[in-house]
């Protein structure tokens, strides 16, 4: 499809974030991540006007399996095979390996978008698939998916939002902790420091292909140590920063000269958000972790101006370093009644379960309920990039 007609829509769709445009599922599909070889069938959905105008779109992938998802639902594959039917191939409208909100539906209006839900369900039923499944949708769409009879999931993640009145840089941020998290925070920074860690940011052309390559060796040694083999390759890479290279932050770990670790960061300046996405380390240094895929980060998007930070899938650790819960929601279509039936009962008793999780861990944030003027760190470090 054109890349300007794509990124039209996208432009036009409420909700949509970097991960929706042509260049990124473009780079997913010709680095050969997410094609049928690897379980992921690209199927291109447009509607038109009699004049020929593009008035929707959509990329809905046929599944033959359930990984790179984020929304698990391993449990309703198991139910359909043992009913006697087959689960696979199932129909996926999401980013691949993507769990970040974001328009599912594109189109020049509401009714576009309707029209193009109302297609999805017809192409569903037409090719006999077990289930159709929205993954992370933007805000408005659940209600437009509910309404045309799919089930609504809702999943919790962790995100950091600015205050307000805005913090104004990290020192403030921290002091608006409570006192065991700010000292506890205050301490792995140290810590890092003090084992002799040097970072550095990368961002756009200063990310060189030697960058990418550095990056690729700590993000597959990560993924090797969890007995796993990572979703993306070093093509994918250059491809996005080829294309996006504004929207592309590296952040750098080294140890005496030695390049060690790297997180990589995806922005989105219009929206203001930055997403935390992949992260790897050759050697093992104690609490780099947190160093590069939340404090960094979280002082990039004070220093420029972000008011957001997705911390990526799961993950309630992340709320001792400032991310709070949030609520994301899916919506699901099951061909099959009775299995339906059965989904839709196990949805009506997790949803209450999932809103009882998201209340209690916002009555256990980490940020003080009657902020006061921080408390300044004597040995904090200035500020680590440009």
């Amino acid at each position: 499809m054109d890349p300007g007609q794509w990124d039209a829509l996208v432009a036009a769709t409420p909700g949509t974030t970097v991960f929706q445009r042509h260049a990124w599922l473009q780079a997913l599909q010709a680095s050969g991540c997410a094609v049928p070889q690897t379980g992921w069938q690209a199927l291109l959905l447009r509607l038109r006007d009699p004049d020929g105008t593009l008035a929707a779109a959509c990329v809905v992938y046929a599944k033959g399996h359930s990984m790179g998802e984020y929304v698990f639902d391993w449990a309703w594959a198991d139910a359909h095979e043992r009913s006697g039917l087959p689960y696979y191939p199932k129909l996926l409208l999401a980013t691949p390996f993507t769990p970040v909100g974001g328009a599912r539906l594109l189109g020049r209006d509401a009714p576009a978008r309707q029209a193009l839900l109302q297609a999805l369900l017809q192409l569903a039923r037409a090719t006999r698939v077990s289930s159709l499944h929205l993954l992370f949708l933007a805000p408005g769409e659940d209600e437009l998916c509910e309404r045309a009879g799919l089930l609504l999931r809702r999943t919790l993640q962790f995100h950091w939002r600015q205050a307000q009145p805005p913090w104004p840089d990290f020192d403030a941020f921290v002091g608006a902790m409570n006192h065991d998290k700010r000292k506890k925070l205050r301490q792995e920074r140290r810590k890092v420091r003090e084992s002799g860690v040097e970072l550095r940011r990368l961002q756009g052309a200063a990310i060189d292909r030697r960058a990418w390559e550095l990056f690729l060796r700590c993000y597959e040694q990560t993924y090797a140590e969890h007995g796993s083999m990572p979703y993306l390759n070093l093509d994918f890479f250059l491809r996005a920063a080829e294309q996006l290279g504004e929207h592309l932050l590296l952040i750098v770990a080294s140890l005496h000269g030695e390049d060690i670790a790297c997180s990589l960061i995806v922005l989105d300046p219009a929206l203001r958000r930055a997403y935390g996405r992949y992260w790897g380390a050759l050697r093992h240094v104690p609490l780099l972790h947190f160093e590069l895929c939340y404090y960094e980060p979280l002082q990039f998007c004070l220093e420029n101006g972000y008011e957001a930070f997705e911390g990526g899938a799961q993950g309630s650790h992340k709320m001792a370093r400032g991310l709070l819960p949030a609520q994301c929601v899916s919506a699901h279509w099951i061909a099959e009644p009775r299995l339906r039936a059965a989904i839709a009962a196990h949805l009506r008793r997790e949803t209450p379960l999932v809103q009882q999780q998201f209340d209690e861990l916002r009555e256990h944030a980490p940020l003080r309920r009657d902020p006061q003027p921080p408390t300044p760190d004597p040995a904090a470090a200035p500020s680590i990039g440009p």
